[in-house]
């Protein structure tokens, strides 16, 4: 991997991550660093599902494919929150 893919990848993960984190209501505590990893692991979920069912190289911006990544990262912040939540009420 080049650092121009490892910059996009991190960039790509903050932003997805960002916008995972938005669509989830309540208060997060998570830090960027985490934000970031889900971010990067969604947008590869996200596009893999996108190629699975065909939607993933269109013209123009990949609507399908974006949506697809930010309700991972959503459900990624939902769990992630949801676990560190149970953790710190024991």
């Amino acid at each position: 991997m080049e650092i121009t893919g490892l910059v996009t990848a991190i960039v790509f993960g903050a932003i997805i991550g960002g916008l995972g984190r938005a669509i989830v209501p309540g208060r997060h505590e998570m830090s960027l660093l985490v934000t970031i990893l889900v971010g990067i692991v969604a947008a590869v979920a996200g596009t893999g599902v996108a190629e699975l069912i065909g939607v993933a190289d269109t013209s123009g911006i990949d609507w399908t494919e974006l949506a697809l990544q930010v309700i991972f990262a959503g459900g990624a912040v939902s769990l992630l929150s949801g676990v560190r939540q149970r953790t710190n009420a024991k």
